[in-house]
């Protein structure tokens, strides 16, 4: 009975895995095969050709891709720690007051990006809200922080923070507190129950959340373009300008292959060490 059901189960599901299946892996087979093109054509129609790859590097482009994953990075370690304790009370502390703290963290979701970073922009620039009224209450200004590296990964560290501290509070949910207690009754110190409980069992947490900030932050554009100026060209921006402004598909297709192929490789690692079962509550 039960491998019937599985059975009808699989035949129920089958029609919509192939939707999904043609809707996600059709464009990414489109844009596999533009890269492969000569430059500056519209169709495939034509003889495989490498040189959008060779353009990668012979005119800097790995640059831009550098700074997006070093970007992405410092911003997921930021995230990570910043969020940990605030996940920590929504997970073990804050009991009822969890509910108001998620409902105001998702609220913060129901706004578009650029609109809350043109917020920013407005806060933080040279005689806006802070340092106007700063001049014209004491006389004294500041340079605006805005169009430079900090305040970019600033950016990143704001958009992305409930992809971080929603798996993150499911992670740390997961560590049971009896666990915790027995370690302390053992004489383990906070640090060693932190280490080697804490950390452990909430791993799957940590790696789902870490994943998620560094994907979307890896392919961010809109703060650097807002909140940088353009002080640093992102990947994205790169891949954004040869599909629009420069009318290369085949470059615009190669840069997106890059980006795909390295995000896709981390993210399928890390994929493989989660427990998804676990996460999900549900028996093995």
């Amino acid at each position: 009975m039960q491998k019937l059901n599985n059975k009808l189960g699989y035949l129920s599901s089958l029609p919509i895995v192939v939707v999904f299946a043609i809707a996600f892996f059709a464009p990414l087979i489109v844009v596999a095969l533009f890269s492969i093109m000569p430059p500056k054509v519209f169709d495939l129609a034509h003889s495989p050709d490498f040189s959008a790859y060779s353009v990668f590097f012979e005119q800097g482009y790995y640059r831009s891709l550098l700074w997006s994953l070093g970007m992405a990075m410092a911003s997921t370690v930021i995230l990570l720690i910043v969020c940990w304790p605030l996940a920590y009370g929504m997970a073990k502390v804050f009991k009822s007051f969890t509910l108001v703290l998620t409902i105001a963290v998702v609220m913060s979701l129901f706004v578009s990006e650029n609109i809350r970073l043109f917020g920013w922009v407005l806060t933080l620039m040279k005689g806006g809200l802070i340092e106007g009224h700063l001049r014209a209450w004491t006389g004294v200004g500041f340079d605006s922080p805005l169009y430079d590296v900090p305040i970019i990964i600033s950016g990143l560290v704001y958009v992305y923070l409930p992809f971080m501290l929603f798996p993150l509070a499911q992670g740390i949910a997961m560590v049971p507190d009896d666990a915790r207690q027995a370690a302390a009754d053992l004489g383990a110190t906070r640090w060693q129950i932190f280490t080697q409980i804490d950390l452990p069992l909430a791993a799957p947490g940590i790696v789902v959340g870490c994943l998620l900030s560094f994907v979307l932050a890896a392919g961010a554009v809109a703060e650097a373009k807002i909140l940088g100026g353009q002080a640093v060209i992102t990947i994205a921006d790169d891949i954004e300008t040869a599909f629009t402004f420069g009318q290369d598909w085949p470059l615009g297709s190669a840069l997106s292959v890059i980006l795909i192929v390295i995000i896709g490789s981390l993210a399928l690692f890390g994929v493989s060490r989660v427990d998804l079962d676990q996460i999900m509550g549900r028996k093995r």
